[in-house]
């Protein structure tokens, strides 16, 4: 596949992405009451809205970017890891009711050491493909060549 219709193949997934998190963050919504913690459970809701209104945003730019296929797939793929692995360390959190050592300020409860360390890798795990995928993001957006 070219560079072009790799580009528009991508950003077509991002926005069905975008859209399944809305789809998620509707039905989550319902369950808020129901978690441990609520106000973690209200992060998730907040933060998958946020990610599926980004991944929208991203996939109408994204067939406009100047970038080789590999700088490509590097983006779409470190950007979709990023997101649903942030979203998976909360979602972990609201279940388990834990996550205090990585998300003090959330209202999180202290649980197991396996929670906090299962919580803790995920969502440190999305720090460096996100970073990642936004510097590449940011060079595609640069002046295309003549």
């Amino acid at each position: 596949m070219n560079g072009s219709g790799l580009l528009g193949s991508q950003g077509r997934r991002l926005l069905q992405l975008g859209v399944a998190l809305f789809l998620f963050t509707s039905f989550e919504g319902f369950v808020i009451p129901y978690f441990p913690v609520p106000v973690v459970g209200r992060s998730v809701h907040t933060l998958s809205a946020f990610l599926g209104v980004m991944l929208l945003a991203f996939g109408l730019i994204w067939p406009k970017l100047d970038l080789g296929v590999v700088a490509a797939r590097i983006a779409f793929w470190f950007l979709v890891y990023s997101g649903l692995a942030i979203t998976a360390a909360f979602f972990l959190a609201a279940i388990w009711g834990a996550g205090k050592s990585t998300m003090p300020l959330s209202g999180a409860l202290q649980g197991s050491a396996f929670q906090e360390t299962a919580i803790m890798a995920v969502a440190y795990s999305s720090a460096p493909t996100g970073l990642i995928a936004f510097a590449l993001i940011l060079w595609g957006l640069r002046a295309p060549r003549r």
